[in-house]
């Protein structure tokens, strides 16, 4: 077995041990979108400032978006748990790369949002009518995976360097704060000045405009292309810092 494969199997048999956390982790998207949603598209009514499409159709990106967020810092927390029971330096000796251990982490977070993602888009097709187009299934599975991949390195960046878990969760909270300062509940365009330019400057933005333009196939122009550039740039260096933080545990 590779050094990923095993990382992957060991998160599968974690994850195995406790069906409620599969459970919350596949079905949660999915309660945002319903009731999030379907209570906003009646405050707003049918169309928004995006191509004229209902608030869920606005939303879902946004949820999906959110869902690797979440994910993302669930299992980063996992290091914590892991400091706690020995387990975790204990894999620091097994003949792997630090950064196959992260790989095969994010992987396994990969396929859990893949998975979520799915049952979320069937979801939002049989009770909003809500359709993806057929050319942007691609693009739109490619951020999903990008944009996981950037949260978790991000995440396990703060675990890797925050020793107490009070901590992390007070850094992993606050950085939550910033879902509001972003276009996941509402486009940019009409907000104020400052908060426009703070949401444009925020990497949850970048990441949920895209996989917007896919599942709303408005197209790709040059500020999208600049948002997905910068955020692989940022997943990149998140990467190089959760290694460089791996390393020295």
């Amino acid at each position: 077995m590779s050094a990923v494969g095993a990382m992957l199997y060991r998160e599968g048999k974690i994850r195995a041990t406790n069906v409620t956390f599969i459970v919350w982790d596949l079905l949660h998207p999915l309660a945002n979108l319903v009731f999030f949603g379907a209570g906003m598209d009646l405050l707003v009514g049918k169309p928004t400032a995006i191509s004229g499409a209902s608030y869920p159709a606005f939303f879902l990106p946004g949820v999906l978006g959110m869902a690797c967020m979440v994910i993302a810092s669930n299992t980063a927390y996992g290091f914590f748990m892991d400091r706690d029971n020995g387990i975790f330096y204990e894999q620091l000796t097994y003949p792997l790369g630090r950064g196959e251990f992260l790989i095969g982490k994010m992987m396994f977070n990969v396929m859990v949002v893949l998975a979520e993602s799915l049952v979320t888009i069937a979801a939002g097709a049989l009770l909003f009518g809500l359709r993806v187009p057929v050319a942007a299934w691609a693009p739109l599975l490619a951020g999903i995976v990008v944009s996981t991949a950037g949260w978790f390195f991000f995440f396990a960046t703060l675990a890797l360097r925050i020793r107490r878990n009070d901590a992390f969760n007070a850094v992993s909270s606050t950085s939550f704060m910033l879902l509001p300062m972003s276009s996941l509940f509402y486009p940019t365009a009409p907000m104020p000045g400052w908060l426009r330019h703070a949401a444009m400057a925020n990497p949850i933005t970048w990441s949920i405009d895209f996989l917007r333009a896919c599942t709303l196939g408005t197209g790709f122009d040059a500020t999208l292309a600049t948002e997905a550039v910068a955020f692989l740039v940022f997943s990149g260096a998140m990467f190089l810092l959760a290694t460089r933080s791996l390393r020295t545990q």
